[in-house]
């Protein structure tokens, strides 16, 4: 049975937690009041035994399987064995007190144990279970089939079929399958999910078009030059599957604070069953089986307060919390490791096209500015049935303007040039400085940053139109927050240097690499993983495709959910759900306050048993208060954890 959005695993365990609840709490009422032990004779105590067994086994049998599974692999130390040395010792103690005739305690607090051992463990279980999906969304980018021509005609086939040498077809919204040489045709090509870049590119015959590439104008011929497993799209998803093996993990806390905390524990309690009673043995002459039962009841008493009862629910809780708490801005963290991790972050890489920029064209100059309603008309005459996203963005900016668009006009696409609309009386040019070159106009270069397109009517400049990529809202305040919490913010970017150095001072980066495909991304962030201290944390934030590798490698990676690819958002280990970058320093927050209040439950936690140990010890408290000093401790461990739930705006 599948609940809700939980996986099958998980919906098995908690609905195995629900009924061994609901068990408990139907034997351990009627125990309370009744008092199960008394009611058959010298003998009761075996009905609540045989009672609370039945719910110790149904909710620990996986714990009791593991830690006997890790004894026979040399695993004895961790934490399935100290559940079970624990809640094995308050049975053993219950019936020890059973049969030597005094008030049987123990049994219910076993089963508790386990159950709140478990239910923490489905916290972490279900926080975790998400970290990591298949791949195989990474295989949009990679076309189904290619059209290839043999024997002069058009044939599809998967592209692990075609040949080095042969011609494959590629119309216009098709993705290019293979890498190759342009042998036909011309046409611009959106690279940003592969290669980051935010312009599209403009190809002619004689130059290489890269598989997982988007044809947005013209249909092409291209000659393979590289066999499908050998493609760029095919290496970038071997960057993503290589990258994961080099992912750092953090250990579990409580199997570190297992490894020698329950040897310790263990051979205390051993001692103290038997090296006093025996000493006291020798000293007097008599061996009396009071004073054993006595120092046995003390080390019984010390096993059952040993219980890590506040770590192992207060610690995982604590974590759930602050993932919790990072879901309602929507922010999706995939594990309390990363949450971890993220609290320590000292340098954040972003990509820029889609994560510091909105990943889309506006126009942001016109030259003369007193020309700018004349210039864009003329310009959205030219460009008014293209396709192309400068064009379309051309289009707008007039529009918006309020302006029509004039009609009657033929339209020629020059490629690597522009466009040239005629209506017979009037001819405009529209495009780069070749077309203008082509036709002679003398024009005035623009200075600004983006792409440049020049208007000319009937040969004569008229202005020119800067597009280029916006900033979002929210870029420069979050990269001044990082920096002011003392973080380096570095940017990569498949753009120019020339369009990456105007974007990195705007936004306010610390440094910024150009011109990089993803291997290069990969390349940076392994240098930067190399130059930072013993306890430096990178986190790279990224939207991409192209971004996948990059995530995987960094220490925590970040996707922009809302627009990102499906790739990105599968290989991060957080997703900003609403591409908002201002989740990042939240994120911060909430982790940083996560960690302080872990590190809180964790040395009270430590602090309080160790008290109260050494006094289970010295015979100074009872069952009584070892009972409590666990489940006391526990309980004010969750309420500390529930803090993390606070409000952080």
């Amino acid at each position: 049975m599948k609940i809700g959005s939980l996986s099958k695993k998980e919906s098995k365990m908690l609905v195995r937690i629900l009924v061994a609840f609901t068990l408990f709490l139907a034997i351990l009422i009627p125990d309370k009041i009744f008092d199960l032990a008394t009611l058959t004779g010298r003998h009761g105590w075996l009905l609540p035994f045989a009672l609370y067994f039945v719910v110790y086994i149904l909710i620990g049998y996986d714990v009791l399987r593991k830690a006997f599974i890790n004894i026979l692999h040399g695993q004895v130390f961790d934490e399935n064995f100290l559940m079970c040395i624990a809640t094995l010792g308050a049975f053993g103690l219950a019936i020890f007190r059973g049969a030597s005739g005094q008030t049987v305690e123990g049994f219910d607090e076993a089963c508790a144990v386990l159950l709140f051992y478990q239910v923490g463990e489905f916290f972490q279980r279900y926080a975790t279970g998400k970290s990591r999906k298949s791949i195989a969304k990474l295989m949009d980018i990679r076309p189904d089939s290619a059209n290839v021509l043999r024997g002069g005609e058009e044939i599809v086939v998967d592209p692990s079929e075609v040949a080095v040498g042969e011609i494959v077809v590629i119309n216009p919204g098709e993705r290019v399958p293979l890498d190759g040489v342009i042998v036909k045709g011309a046409s611009s090509f959106d690279t940003k999910a592969l290669t980051g870049e935010s312009l599209p590119r403009d190809l002619q015959e004689g130059q290489e078009v890269t598989s997982g590439t988007v044809n947005l104008t013209s249909r092409i011929e291209v000659r393979v030059t590289r066999a499908f497993y050998d493609s760029t799209v095919s290496k970038i998803l071997d960057l993503v599957e290589n990258a994961s093996e080099h992912k750092s993990k953090a250990e579990n806390f409580i199997t570190k604070f297992a490894r020698y905390y329950t040897p310790t524990v263990v051979l205390v309690a051993l001692g103290l069953a038997v090296l006093p009673p025996v000493g006291i043995s020798i000293a007097s002459g008599v061996w009396a089986w009071s004073v054993f039962s006595d120092w046995i009841y003390r080390a019984l008493s010390f096993l059952v307060v040993s219980c890590p009862c506040a770590l192992v629910i207060s610690i995982p809780l604590s974590f759930f919390a602050g993932i919790g708490a990072a879901s309602r801005y929507g922010i999706l963290v995939k594990g309390s490791n990363y949450l971890e991790k993220f609290a320590k972050t000292d340098t954040f890489v972003f990509d820029k096209t889609g994560t510091l920029t909105k990943g889309n064209f506006a126009v942001c100059a016109v030259s003369p500015e007193s020309e700018r309603e004349r210039i864009l008309a003329l310009a959205a005459v030219a460009e008014d049935k293209s396709s192309h996203p400068i064009a379309r963005s051309i289009v707008q900016a007039y529009t918006d303007l309020g302006g029509e668009i004039a009609k009657g006009y033929q339209r020629t696409n020059v490629a690597g040039q522009g466009i040239i609309a005629c209506n017979g009386e009037d001819t405009i040019l529209c495009g780069n400085e070749k077309l203008m070159a082509a036709h002679g106009v003398a024009f005035t270069p623009t200075q600004a940053v983006g792409t440049a397109v020049y208007v000319a009517k009937n040969g004569k400049f008229v202005g020119s139109i800067v597009v280029a990529d916006e900033l979002k809202a929210e870029t420069k305040p979050v990269l001044a927050e990082l920096s002011a919490m003392g973080a380096k913010t570095v940017m990569l970017t498949g753009d120019n240097e020339r369009i990456a150095a105007a974007v990195a001072k705007e936004a306010g980066v610390t440094e910024y690499r150009s011109s990089l495909l993803p291997q290069n991304k990969v390349e940076e962030v392994e240098k930067l993983l190399a130059s930072q201290g013993k306890d430096g944390v990178l986190c790279f934030v990224g939207d991409g495709i192209n971004d996948a590798p990059v995530l995987m490698r960094a220490d925590v990676g970040v996707a922009m959910g809302g627009v990102g690819s499906d790739a990105a958002i599968e290989a991060s280990d957080i997703v900003l759900m609403h591409d908002d970058l201002s989740g990042i320093p939240l994120a911060g927050r909430i982790a940083k306050k996560t960690m302080r209040i872990v590190s809180q439950n964790i040395w009270f936690s430590i602090a309080v048993k160790l008290a109260i140990l050494v006094l289970s010890a010295l015979g100074v408290t009872n069952m009584w208060i070892a009972v409590f000093g666990d489940v006391g401790v526990a309980v004010l461990a969750i309420l500390n954890a529930m803090r993390v739930n606070s409000k952080y705006n």
